[in-house]
């Protein structure tokens, strides 16, 4: 319209697609493939309301973030002795100039005193890029890397990497944005960060005034009032450490018609009675732990031990109850009445952890007060909760996937009911530490049956997912447990689904040798379903290492086994397999003869989701031949059925298909929009395809 103008000012963002113009005539098509927007991550827990005797310390972080940024991004390590707060600090600091950070604050527990040892990076990594929307993580460790680089290069954000074990662990995780901040604790100095530019902020012990408004904040000034030595006595054996004060106050503000005098006086004695055993060096805190423990209700006192005996870093009420066989809500009471006394701490969502030195404390009790065949039931009822669960998701996003036993010593109590398949991968997001945690510590304790049926039961989501870290360590352990066992059916499916990860992950190789060796063991085991399978995976492998006839020869051997059994899916599965190899041979007439037949045969069994892939790589054959027209109406079918299933890989492709077509034909305009539409899709799945989209798109003519 004339006199018409519209503008975009200030920080303002257009997401999605903007059109600019002065007068359009004709039609305009815009095509919007890119994926939903996820919410900015805002990752920190909970920060203290109010946080005593640290304003040297937070103005000391004031000044860090007031001086011009440094090249690469600050970082800044927080060192203190544990339980000093130095976590609370980075929370409270980094809560406070959130508003500094308009593209999001992350959050990771580098679980350097954890149960199973520190945190990968690798998954610490996965889980940023997944936060800001990029589901799919390369498989190598530097590529991750690089693309976690690439994605933050320009933005304005702040990383808590909390309770850092070396600085080895922190360096991978360093963005190297400039305007990015990232906050490090540790128990240690990790001086070693230091090339790397950090800045360094000791935490240490709080002194009395500040120890005795951390108490009055949680018992109430008018009972401090009313009893000022007491209050003097538990400040005085709390150390000056905010942890055990946090403990110690708890204690007291639970028992309101208890006299303070009454707590001084067991951490007095707990202190006498105690002072020879440390915890990590800290007497305070043990006493204090000690008397607050005492003072629990039997059943609290016996989920504290329970708990404390657990492999896994968190724990659920549905964790709570399977480890003390309680039910949901009695687990809920036992939880709220441990958090209500600092000997938890509540996540959100249901969540709760043990400080790790209450966990030492709780693990230390455990084996002290519980005889040894209860601790060991409750940890192998907690493990077989997971196997459930991870049955559960198995049979929502994949029930055919179901062919191994699964062993119980016991009904599994608590099990999630997942009615979705989008409820299946969201329990397998917040639990995937947890089920890292339960299948080494079920290696450590010879459990090797549990270990290779949970390994087994995640293949499911491994494949919706690709978290290439943990899907191939879960199969490394799987198939040491099966042969460990003796159980070569195991053995046989692990090195398949092996296979299948290591192939996903870029390890050709490796995959086509545990391929291999399946095929191996399924011929010993004669299972000629396994057979065909193995053999197909093997052919797949070495259609990827450029090995044609080798791969057209499993893929034959294959077909005449699964025709043999009547398995008529996995028939149209192979001749897709064969139609590629027909492409890849420029063999156009093989392929859409194979292809053909492949569309027939998953048609017959329903299967709309492998039809589209049969008519998609036909395609490619149509287009090889010149037979544009057909290549036309076989890629926009299957790409409607991919965006109907949500398959972005798959749409990814036929949009790239699609824009070699248009090459094909002359229209510069048309490829590039369509190229540059699958190259969004490839980066959103984090697929090596992304580089060679970006070199199409680099060698288009300009417009």
């Amino acid at each position: 319209m004339e006199g018409h103008r519209s503008s975009v000012t200030g920080q303002a963002r257009i997401e999605g697609v903007a059109l600019q113009a002065g007068d359009i005539r004709g039609g305009v098509h815009i095509h919007s493939h890119a994926p939903a927007l996820l919410p900015v991550p805002r990752q920190l827990p909970p920060a203290p309301v109010h946080l005593p005797g640290r304003d040297a310390e937070l103005s000391a972080l004031e000044r860090e973030l007031d001086e011009p940024p440094p090249p690469g991004g600050r970082c800044l390590v927080l060192s203190g002795p544990a339980g000093v707060g130095k976590s609370a600090l980075a929370c409270r600091w980094l809560h406070a100039r959130a508003e500094d950070f308009p593209d999001g604050l992350f959050y990771a527990d580098l679980r350097g005193h954890a149960p199973g040892g520190p945190a990968d990076p690798a998954e610490v990594l996965a889980a940023f890029l997944r936060a800001l929307g990029l589901p799919a993580v390369p498989a190598a460790f530097d590529e991750a890397g690089a693309l976690w680089r690439s994605a933050t290069a320009r933005k304005r954000f702040a990383v808590l990497l909390d309770s850092a074990a070396t600085a080895a662990q922190v360096r991978p995780l360093l963005s190297g944005a400039d305007r990015s901040v990232t906050v490090v604790t540790s128990r240690a100095r990790l001086t070693g960060l230091a090339m790397d530019g950090a800045r360094f902020l000791g935490v240490d012990l709080v002194g009395p005034a500040a120890a005795a408004a951390i108490l009055a904040r949680l018992v109430g000034a008018d009972r401090i009032a009313a009893e000022p030595l007491a209050a003097d006595q538990v400040v005085t054996r709390c150390a000056g450490l905010p942890l055990a004060i946090c403990v110690a106050g708890a204690r007291m503000a639970a028992r309101p018609q208890q006299p303070l005098a009454a707590t001084a006086e067991a951490l007095r004695r707990e202190g006498d009675r105690l002072a020879a055993l440390r915890l990590d060096g800290e007497a305070a805190v043990r006493s204090v732990l000690d008397a607050s423990y005492r003072a629990l209700a039997p059943e609290s006192g016996r989920l504290y031990r329970l708990l404390g005996l657990l492999p896994v870093p968190e724990f659920t009420r549905a964790v709570a109850g399977a480890a003390a066989g309680l039910s949901p809500a009695e687990a809920d009471d036992g939880l709220d009445a441990l958090a209500g006394v600092h000997l938890l701490e509540e996540r959100g969502d249901g969540r709760y952890r043990f400080h790790d030195l209450v966990r030492l404390h709780a693990g230390g009790l455990g084996r002290a007060e519980e005889a040894p065949e209860q601790g060991e039931a409750a940890v192998r009822r907690v493990a077989e909760h997971y196997l459930a669960a991870a049955t559960a998701a198995e049979a929502r996003l994949m029930p055919s996937h179901r062919f191994l036993p699964r062993d119980y010593l016991q009904p599994p109590l608590n099990v999630p009911e997942l009615d979705s398949e989008s409820a299946a991968v969201e329990w397998f997001e917040q639990e995937r530490d947890q089920l890292a945690a339960v299948l080494r510590h079920g290696m450590r304790t010879h459990r090797y049956a549990l270990v290779w049926q949970l390994a087994d039961a995640l293949q499911p989501v491994f494949i919706r997912l690709r978290p290439h870290a943990f899907q191939l360590e879960a199969h490394r352990l799987g198939l040491e447990a099966a042969r460990r066992c003796g159980d070569r059916i195991a053995e046989q499916w692990m090195l398949t689904s092996g296979g299948q990860g290591l192939r996903s992950a870029g390890l050709v190789r490796e995959s086509a040798d545990w391929y291999a060796q399946a095929l191996e063991v399924s011929r010993a085991n004669g299972d000629v379903r396994a057979e065909a399978q193995a053999g197909t995976g093997l052919g797949h492998a070495h259609r990827m290492l450029g090995e044609l006839g080798s791969a057209r020869s499993r893929f034959e051997e294959a077909l005449r086994l699964r025709e043999s059994i009547g398995y008529r899916r996995g028939v149209g599965l192979v001749r897709v397999a064969l139609g590629e190899v027909a492409v890849d041979a420029a063999d156009e007439a093989e392929a859409v003869r194979q292809l053909s037949l492949a569309v027939e045969d998953l048609t017959a069994v329903d299967d709309p989701y492998e039809v589209c892939r049969a008519l998609a790589v036909r395609a490619r054959a149509h287009l090889l031949a010149g037979r544009y027209a057909p290549a036309r109406a076989d890629l926009e079918a299957a790409r409607a059925g991919f965006v109907a299933a949500g398959s972005t890989h798959w749409q990814a492709r036929a949009d790239e298909w699609l824009g070699e077509l248009a090459l094909a034909q002359g229209d510069f305009a048309a490829a590039r929009e369509l190229f540059t539409a699958s190259h969004q899709l490839y980066l959103a799945t984090a697929a090596p395809d992304t580089a060679r989209l970006a070199r199409r798109l680099a060698a288009l003519p300009p417009c």
